[in-house]
């Protein structure tokens, strides 16, 4: 069982108090606790939210960022987005109750899973685009366009809705049966259904995603350092493709640093999966590894403003509304 509100209780207090023998109890947190973790998740959402949408609009608007590289961080920001706003439903949770109705339970977990589905198998378009722009370049434009991001974009969401459809199955038939109280959320997920998510979603994409970039780094390096061996000899034509190289390089850089760090985000969330979660519910450390994997979906947009002149451009463009003029999408932010 999958649990995002534990059976245990400490406290007397009820979560719902017209319900004396069936409602669950409510968890044993000072006010101090709930004011701190209430502002931190607020903080988390307002960021994650913000700063995606930021992307979002970026992409979406000026045409010269409508590159198949950009489309698959297009999608990325989507799911991010879509965290900052499922933080929110665990302001609920501060005290252990979940106030909603069992519906909403399910639709949630649904959520939950689609999003991070969605965001594993992004990760896994970008560092296949960087794989072959690194590795194969003479056919990248051949093999990599926006026609064929597009599909591949949408099979990574629809193949995630499957997914947790097929996961979840059983919990549809009837919503909360597997709650133990009033103010519980819990979904039932079979040892098959764990097993096939944990392969799914964490090991068979790490792998892929570490191999890929193994081999990418391996190859630029190699490729990058050929070239400056002979840069004194080269024309300025084969100059230039030095600077396209280098440039590859970069972008291979950058969107490595946005592997690592989903990788050292959501590592630790997967690892407690393994062990258990109901049993590490309660505790920091589980908390720590919770806000850990949120805070990734507001990591990455800071990576591209940091990395990215193009992100910080359109950032000036959209604050001072030059967004809005005629013909703003054709600006120059490279």
């Amino acid at each position: 069982h999958r649990r995002t509100v534990p059976s245990v209780m400490e406290e007397d207090e009820l979560c719902f108090p017209q319900f004396t023998n069936l409602s669950c109890r409510k968890l044993n947190r000072s006010q101090f606790e709930k004011v701190l973790v209430s502002f931190m998740l607020c903080f988390i959402s307002v960021i994650t939210v913000s700063l995606n949408l930021l992307v979002i609009i970026s992409i979406s608007h000026f045409r010269q960022l409508h590159t198949s590289t950009n489309l698959v961080l297009l999608s990325l920001a989507v799911s991010d987005f879509s965290v900052g706003f499922l933080i929110l439903f665990q302001l609920m949770l501060i005290d252990g109750c979940w106030y909603l109705n069992d519906t909403m339970c399910v639709l949630y977990y649904i959520l939950d899973v689609v999003v991070t589905s969605a965001s594993v198998g992004n990760m896994v378009l970008v560092s296949i685009d960087r794989y072959v722009a690194i590795c194969d370049p003479l056919h990248y434009s051949l093999k990599v366009t926006l026609k064929r991001a597009r599909v591949c974009i949408s099979l990574c969401w629809i193949c995630s809705l499957s997914y947790v459809i097929i996961a979840l199955r059983t919990n549809f038939k009837q919503p909360g049966r597997f709650n133990s109280c009033f103010g519980e959320c819990v979904i039932n997920v079979g040892f098959t259904e764990q097993v096939a998510d944990l392969f799914v979603t964490f090991i068979i994409p790490v792998t892929v995603i570490i191999v890929l970039y193994v081999r990418v780094f391996l190859v630029a390096a190699a490729q990058v350092q050929a070239m400056r061996s002979h840069i004194a000899a080269v024309t300025h034509q084969h100059s230039r493709k030095i600077i396209v190289k280098d440039s590859e390089m970069k972008a291979a850089k950058i969107l490595g640093v946005v592997v690592v760090a989903f990788l050292i985000c959501l590592c630790p969330y997967f690892c407690v999966t393994l062990v258990g979660q109901d049993t590490l519910l309660n505790t920091l450390s589980s908390a720590f590894v919770i806000c850990l994997f949120y805070f990734n979906s507001c990591l990455n947009p800071l990576i591209y403003a940091f990395f990215y002149p193009w992100f910080r451009n359109s950032i000036k463009y959209i604050i001072s509304l030059q967004i809005l003029k005629p013909g703003s999408c054709d600006a120059n932010i490279l």
